[in-house]
């Protein structure tokens, strides 16, 4: 099969999809078309301008499927290059933007949401990588389209259900072991030291820095013993509080910021006893279901995908917004497995079902389908 894949926005959780698929499905031929992760406004909008010129003759390619992300503006896209058109296409969402928190001063959201809206009607087959996340974006669909004044026409939200799916994004369960750690204190027993604490978000806004500082002050006055990892990407404008984290848990942190050696993260996350989120919005979660498969016990809050993906006895609750109260619940769920740990009453759920080799079957029926292929 000939696949032509174009990614519009490439962070980091896109290019790993990316690239699961190509090593899901080697024999495939794959062509891709892919633009670096900045300048959010202009991406959405710029990229059917910059491919349809740029890279014309790579998208009038002789292809069997075209699969896009939805950060790719699919239908000015196929407007511009008739080809397209023609072409059986698939549009997969990491994120819908009309669930994602907004700092205040941030561009408006709206169009790009415009633009996934467009390129959802215009693709055959839409893929989510959560019920949550298309719920989340049929029904910000739906309240949009409610608020315009006139001319719109009914059934929209419904039309985008018929053609949807969920299909989660996989993780490498096979890959999760590795030599070495990097936590400084014997790994034998786990009631005889600290508990090891990992925090995988990226130093966002969204991640939930304010909830995480709470909880480490919480988890300092019920004296609880722990060491701390925050493997998160680092950026130019992060938050000033993951800075003041840095500063005040120093005698906590083993690790503080991206590593760049694979075989460093992975031993990391073999060797942690819990992995913790604060994330203010979660579509997946692929750094904390990796957690999960190397061995960690989740600790996550009780909101977006994570109901749908691991047990209450995970989930700590949100209490409206309020991050004191949630780092409140937050370290106190933290405790408990802690205990349960030393204990051996705990270990970490199966999530199995999120490896490349239990959703391979599904990718590849569902492209062969589309492609009208058998091979």
């Amino acid at each position: 099969m000939k696949v032509l894949l174009l990614s519009a926005y490439g962070a980091a959780s896109h290019l790993h999809w990316q690239r699961t698929l190509q090593r899901m499905f080697p024999h495939w031929q794959w062509q891709v078309l892919t633009l670096p992760p900045r300048h959010f406004s202009w991406r959405v909008r710029g990229n059917p301008l910059y491919w349809s010129i740029s890279e014309r003759a790579v998208l009038e390619g002789h292809y069997d499927l075209l699969v896009a992300t939805s950060m790719v503006d699919l239908a000015t896209l196929r407007g511009l290059v008739p080809a397209l058109a023609r072409l059986p296409s698939l549009l997969y969402f990491h994120e819908n933007q009309f669930d994602y928190p907004q700092q205040s001063g941030q561009h408006s959201l709206l169009e790009a949401q415009m633009v996934s809206l467009y390129s959802a009607l215009a693709a055959d087959q839409l893929a989510f990588n959560s019920a949550y996340n298309r719920d989340t974006f049929v029904a910000g669909v739906d309240a949009l389209l409610r608020k315009l004044p006139d001319r719109v026409p009914a059934g929209v939200a419904a039309m985008l259900v018929d053609k949807a799916l969920v299909l989660p994004v996989p993780i490498d369960i096979a890959g999760k072991l590795a030599s070495g750690s990097g936590w400084p204190t014997p790994a034998e027993d786990a009631a005889q030291r600290p508990l090891r604490v990992l925090w995988t978000g990226r130093f966002e806004h969204d991640k939930g820095g304010d909830t995480l500082w709470y909880t480490l002050c919480e988890l300092e006055r019920l004296g609880l013993d722990y060491e701390l990892a925050m493997t998160g990407q680092q950026f130019r404008r992060s938050p000033e509080i993951f800075n003041r984290i840095e500063s005040e848990f120093s005698h906590r942190l083993i690790q503080f910021g991206y590593l760049e050696d694979v075989a460093d993260y992975r031993a990391l996350l073999r060797d942690a006893d819990l992995v913790l989120s604060t994330a203010q919005h979660e579509f997946q979660g692929l750094a904390v279901l990796e957690a999960v498969a190397s061995g960690c016990v989740p600790v996550v809050p009780d909101r977006q995908a994570y109901p749908e993906i691991f047990a209450e006895q995970f989930r700590y609750p949100c209490c409206g917004g309020d991050a004191q109260a949630q780092a409140s619940g937050a370290a106190a769920l933290v405790c408990r497995v802690s205990l349960a740990l030393q204990r051996g009453e705990v270990c970490a759920p199966d999530v199995s079902h999120f490896g490349t080799g239990a959703l391979q079957r599904r990718y590849a029926e569902l492209f062969q389908v589309l492609a009208g292929s058998v091979g």
